[in-house]
């Protein structure tokens, strides 16, 4: 494996310092699909801990959602050998409790089983940090789809405490674009595993990926004021929440006293 570069490796200890994600002693699970993102971050921070003087250890874990029978992590497992990395494989059987759920989202089931799972593993092995690879580009997009399908103005944060599982969730790849992660494969050796999700490439994340890249075609500043809009600086006038009608009705006795005179 090739040396993480200086500029990335500056970009990694930017987000942990900004957003205090790595201390002393901390014990990290990494959740690693074998996608490009996950494979790039378990590299990454395997890089950081042996370049800082920080105290903290490593370790994955892959989740098999049973979605088909020949799901392999050889790749995976030989990866993080190389890594000095202790690696699990824990078998959730994510498939058949989709297919028992009609008319729910796929992807929400998906990811909520699995988070479990993970969370659980950690608690269990004494991690008290779980890393996801999410990019600049997922936080962006996540974004973008609070605000078309559930009219709200948030993302994931970068770091989030679990009360829970008493485990906390950080983010260390979102100073990274999508673009630059994929073409940082050759520095680490590793291609990418096939996903197993029977929903790939048909999700709504996708699609609000395919609408941000068609906008951009007309408005080339369109992701960075995406970006810039998920700081809190960012909120300006808006609309007050919305009154109940208890909470209305001191309103609606006003003005009618008032017309009354």
């Amino acid at each position: 494996m090739q040396p993480l570069p200086k500029e990335y490796l500056s970009r990694i200890i930017r987000a942990v310092v900004e957003f205090q994600l790595i201390e002393d002693n901390d014990k990290i699970l990494i959740g690693l699909s074998g996608g490009k993102d996950s494979l790039f971050m378990a590299y990454a921070l395997t890089e950081l801990k042996n370049t800082l003087k920080k105290n903290f250890t490593l370790g994955a874990i892959t989740i098999n959602p049973m979605f088909t029978k020949d799901f392999s992590c050889e790749a995976m497992q030989k990866f993080c050998d190389k890594l000095n990395m202790p690696y699990h494989i824990h078998e959730v059987n994510i498939a058949e409790t989709i297919a028992n759920q009609d008319n729910k989202n796929a992807c929400y089931s998906c990811a909520f089983f699995r988070r479990g799972a993970i969370n659980g593993y950690a608690k269990e092995h004494g991690y008290n940090k779980i890393a996801y690879a999410h990019n600049h580009d997922d936080a962006v997009e996540t974004f973008f789809m609070n605000l078309f399908y559930s009219g709200q103005l948030k993302t994931f944060m970068p770091s989030t405490y679990l009360s829970r599982s008493d485990v906390t969730v950080i983010r260390p790849l979102l100073y990274f674009r999508e673009e630059e992660i994929r073409n940082a494969i050759s520095l680490h050796g590793q291609e990418p595993c096939a996903p197993p999700c029977p929903f790939n490439g048909n999700t709504m994340r996708q699609k609000a990926k395919n609408l941000i890249e068609e906008l951009s075609k007309e408005n080339p500043l369109l992701y960075e004021h995406l970006s810039a809009a998920m700081r809190t600086t960012a909120v300006g006038d808006l609309w007050p929440p919305i009154k109940n009608r208890k909470e209305m009705k001191p309103y609606y006795y006003q003005f009618f006293k008032n017309q009354q005179k």
